[in-house]
């Protein structure tokens, strides 16, 4: 159990209790990481309630859970094998999995968790013992760890004694209803973002016990997924280790001395517990610095999941039970990775200055709580998110709690893999739009669940509400089942109603564009072939027009015209022989114009001239004078 609200600060360093006297930068806190418990029935206890995460079993981080709660008749607190006492909480097929509800008190939280697991629950439910602020239910510290911690499966919480005493007493009243339960995690872990940043708190001490074990074991099953996301520019990580320094009055003495660098100033539990063999605290402090340094080293060339290359090969190498946990060992890992020795050196400094270690400060400044994350007090601790992972270290459930940090529909791909998360699209689509002709859908799945929305296929948008309707829309939709507008062929001949914009019957056609476009009869609508010599017969999507004998069709002058060349070379010298008599009876009438003009003119002048000046063939010709009066 990890409780809040201590004088000290307790450090559970992979398995050691170190109690050391701490004065905080801030103000430090434990913080108890939580989940959403919804009751659906019955009305007497139903609602929402808070429950604390244990830190044990494996949380379905991203998901939930629905369930049948149950109270034991006997053991009920959770510590003996429930077989002992023929009760079995095996789930028939087609049942609701069972939450196991048990009492706090007499043996480990981990304990009553296996007991319930091996009896068929799917979760437990600790109730509290006491009215109190829930707290952290962690495994056991004592040296005799047993081996079934690692074999917990189940998610567990740890509920209040109040909420408890109510699911009880439904539970007790045979008359009722079932019992429904909820365990939701979804929003157990913050998603803004498309970018999950994450912390590992470990230690490269590995003789420790079941918990070393663990995380060993842990780090090699998760290098893989780890480089994966790094590399892809999905997560941001970053490893810490937990150090403790050692009060100023002992800092003389052989303890400090063994388990300590720098004067005292950051220590770390011996090994194996013995001062006077083995392995040191400071061997331990010491590596830790440079693994430190080497995901530093490591981030400047702009491959920090070399880290995960590092810390892998140097537990493989360089064990404490081989005698290898060393520098030279060390040494030879990094020059294997292609790391700068050098660089590493002096990243690490010197352990025996009387100094402050800057890498090491950071990391004593970091293990206080900021934010929503709270001060890191157990290892190993993974925080993603800012917010600490509670659970059993393992590749699967860890991948889960990564995932649930993307916002929906950012996941990368190792988040939708079939072992990771169910595709709910593949059940009736997710009950959103689909056009199964063009196998497209605005079903998305998540590692949450589906989300509805409508498409980009090959560069083109579908609009809608993605549940009922979705239309492809702008440049390029036709690609996409022709925009979803009617389009037929027939002998050899295809049409689309399809437009950038908008669904419009093809010249040929009438309707709506969409369902259905019909034949236009050119013929009978006398919209073509109008000539005396034209012949209409009607065709899909267009006409035939053809012509009385020898004559031929021009579809753009709806007229016909001679075939052969000679007939077409006499029709075009009969018209340019029409051509010039016109112009040559033009020009004659013109010349035939001018001259009667000039006749008349001619004899007007002569008319003109002869009253003044008699012509000798002509007669004088009498003056006319207007009479004048006075």
């Amino acid at each position: 159990m990890a409780d809040s609200g201590s004088g000290f600060m307790v450090l559970l360093l992979l398995g050691l209790v170190v109690v050391v006297p701490y004065v905080p930068v801030g103000c430090s806190r434990f913080v108890v990481e939580k989940n959403s418990l919804r009751v659906t029935s019955p009305d007497s206890v139903k609602g929402t309630y808070d429950s604390a995460i244990g830190n044990f079993g494996i949380p379905q981080y991203g998901g939930s859970m629905a369930g049948v709660a149950m109270y034991p008749e006997a053991n009920r607190n959770g510590c003996e094998e429930f077989d002992k006492h023929n009760i079995s909480f095996r789930s028939t097929p087609g049942s609701l999995p069972t939450f196991v509800l048990v009492d706090r008190g007499d043996c480990f939280f981990a304990l009553k968790a296996w007991n319930a697991q091996k009896a068929g629950a799917s979760a437990v439910l600790v109730q509290d013992s006491t009215d109190e602020t829930l707290i952290t239910m962690d495994l056991p510290e004592d040296e005799g760890n047993p081996d079934y911690l690692a074999n917990i499966t189940i998610p567990s919480a740890l509920i209040e004694k109040g909420f408890g005493e109510r699911l009880k007493k439904a539970l007790g009243n045979h008359n009722q209803e079932m019992v429904s339960v909820n365990l939701d995690w979804r929003e157990a872990v913050p998603h803004p973002d498309d970018r999950v940043e994450y912390e590992l708190w470990t230690n490269s001490n590995d003789e420790c016990g079941v918990k070393c074990d663990m995380l060993m074991e842990f780090v090699k099953d998760f290098k893989g997924p780890a480089q994966i996301l790094e590399k892809g520019g999905y997560t941001q990580f970053t490893p810490h280790y937990i150090t403790w320094y050692c009060p100023q009055a002992f800092t003389l003495s052989k303890q400090c001395k063994s388990q300590c660098i720098n004067h005292g100033r950051y220590c770390a539990p011996d090994p194996e517990q013995d001062f006077s063999s083995g392995y040191d605290g400071k061997d331990v402090v010491i590596e830790n610095l440079r693994q430190l340094c080497v995901f530093r080293v490591a981030n400047e060339t702009k491959k920090p999941w070399i880290w995960w290359d590092y810390v892998t090969d140097f537990q493989i190498r360089c064990p404490m039970k081989e005698k290898k946990y060393n520098e030279d060992c060390a040494k030879e890992v990094l020059k294997s990775l292609g790391l700068d020795l050098k660089k590493i050196e002096k990243c690490m400094g010197d352990p025996n200055a009387n100094s402050d270690n800057p890498i090491l400060k950071e990391e004593q400044d970091a293990q206080i709580g900021k934010g929503s994350r709270g001060d890191v007090t157990i290892l190993p601790t993974l925080v993603v998110n800012n917010r600490q992972y509670r659970g059993k270290l393992e590749k699967g459930a860890v991948v889960k709690a990564i995932c649930a940090g993307f916002q929906e529909t950012t996941e990368p791909a190792v988040c939708l893999s079939s072992d990771v998360e169910t595709n709910e699209c593949l059940e009736n689509n997710g009950g959103c739009w689909q056009d199964k002709s063009a196998n497209v859908t605005a079903c998305k799945d998540t590692f949450r669940g589906r989300v509805c929305e409508c498409p980009l296929v090959d560069g083109v948008q579908f609009k809608g509400d993605g549940y009922t309707t979705c239309e492809a829309a702008g440049p390029g939709r036709c690609k996409i089942n022709n925009g979803g507008c009617w389009q037929g062929s027939r002998d050899g001949h295809s049409y689309s109603a399809c437009l950038d914009t908008k669904c419009e019957c093809p010249v040929g056609f009438k309707g709506d564009g969409v369902k259905s476009c019909e034949d236009v009869n050119e013929c009978k609508e006398k919209k073509a072939c109008q000539c005396p010599e034209c012949s209409c017969k009607n065709t899909w999507g267009s006409y035939d027009c053809t012509c009385s004998g020898d004559l031929l069709y021009m579809r753009d002058h709806d007229t016909c015209i001679s075939k052969t060349g000679s007939e077409t070379r006499s029709a075009w010298v009969a018209f340019w022989v029409i051509v010039v008599g016109l112009a040559m009876a033009a020009a004659g009438g013109f010349l035939i114009y001018k001259y009667r003009l000039r006749s008349y003119m001619d004899s007007e002048i002569r008319a003109i001239m002869a009253q003044y000046m008699p012509l000798d063939n002509q007669s004088e010709v009498p003056n006319h004078v207007s009479d004048q009066h006075a």
